[in-house]
């Protein structure tokens, strides 16, 4: 219900403003798949570390069509967090400004449904930066591949409840592992497991 009513708002604010078009419905035959790096598992306090985007057209990952950025070292990298997305200081040297990330990448995304896997984390902490920058969230629909796998396992397994872990499930999917500890890995994984899971009939509802 708040993300409706902050898109309903949202759309109305910037209607005629440089990002209007983002709250238009999308009409192609494209989706946007996510990956992003972080400092930490909670969405609320973690910090962006890299984020990396691939576009998808029918059964093809566009891989010469993504986005893959690495960001200036943010306060809290640490060990801890280091051992979570392989990206030590020296590698974020030439890290780019999270103002310019952004905008790069809602350039690339427009309107187009997004992908994701464990979509709601992703967005809570895009739209924690979108949000003080730009004055909106992310008004895309999304398909959250965690999510579409675990109803199928309900569905065949209705005892399980444990949940989906990424590489797990990659594997049984059939689908490889692509350059697990980096955004545009994830990205690229995340997008083949989707297309796995649409040619098997599972259903891809959208995030409203």
């Amino acid at each position: 219900m708040l993300r409706t009513w902050r898109r309903v708002t949202d759309r109305r604010r910037h209607a005629h403003g440089r990002y209007g078009w983002l709250f238009q419905p999308y009409t192609g035959d494209e989706l946007v798949a996510l990956g992003c790096q972080t400092t930490g598992a909670n969405a609320r306090t973690a910090e962006l570390v890299a984020i990396a985007a691939v576009r998808l057209r029918g059964e093809r990952v566009l891989t010469s069509e993504s986005l893959d950025l690495r960001l200036q070292r943010p306060a809290s990298l640490d060990g801890g967090s280091i051992c979570l997305h392989g990206l030590r200081g020296i590698d974020l040297d030439d890290g780019q400004g999270i103002d310019e990330a952004l905008a790069q990448l809602l350039e690339f995304v427009g309107n187009r449904p997004l992908v994701g896997w464990r979509l709601d984390f992703e967005l809570v902490l895009l739209n924690r930066y979108l949000r003080p920058r730009f004055g909106f969230d992310l008004p895309n629909a999304g398909i959250d591949v965690a999510q579409v796998y675990q109803r199928r396992q309900r569905y065949h397994h209705p005892q399980l409840d444990t949940p989906p872990r990424f590489g797990q499930v990659a594997e049984r999917l059939g689908v490889p592992l692509m350059g697990r500890h980096s955004a545009l890995g994830v990205a690229v994984t995340t997008a083949l497991m989707h297309l796995q899971l649409s040619r098997e009939g599972q259903p891809s509802r959208q995030l409203p």
